[in-house]
């Protein structure tokens, strides 16, 4: 059986990777897959940012994860690069159980980090994950979930704006 560590650290490997491919994409392509934001704000106050909207959302900030660490031993330059998982609890057990195959997608999570001036922030779209699984009330909650990112991102866009 697989523990949640090693989970947690394929997740990790599927982010950073999924997050590379994103950016040596088309834009049309990336926008059915990966969600997007781009702030203004420095690093801090992005991920301030993001964990209020996350919160004001009704999620829980279930951890943060630093990824620079190793990202660095392969010789990128950075010291800010997180990924953010949050949740609803219940849900999240609820869908482990009902959907022990989907675990390695839960909890959703943003991956945050800076460029430059800048931070960007990236979520994976939870509706592509539809195509996989047929039963519509997962639909339901994928979908709601999409609407969710969607705004979690225009917070941190608004904040943006106001910098």
């Amino acid at each position: 059986m697989t523990s949640w560590r090693q989970l947690a650290g394929l997740w990790v490997v599927f982010t950073s990777v999924t997050l590379a491919a994103a950016l040596s994409v088309k834009p049309a392509a990336a926008d059915e897959q990966l969600l997007m934001a781009r702030s203004l704000q420095p690093f801090p106050e992005t991920m301030l940012t993001l964990q209020q909207s996350i919160t004001a959302h009704g999620y829980t900030v279930a951890r943060v994860q630093r990824v620079d660490i190793g990202l660095s031993g392969a010789g990128y330059p950075t010291d800010k690069y997180r990924i953010v998982f949050y949740g609803k609890t219940d849900e999240i057990q609820t869908l482990s159980g009902r959907y022990p195959e989907l675990v390695p997608f839960l909890p959703p999570s943003f991956s945050i980090f800076a460029e430059d001036e800048e931070t960007i922030i990236v979520a994976m779209n939870p509706v592509y994950l539809t195509s996989y699984y047929k039963d519509p009330d997962l639909g339901i909650i994928l979908a709601r979930w999409e609407s969710d990112v969607r705004s979690i991102l225009r917070d941190i866009r608004a904040e943006s704006r106001e910098y």
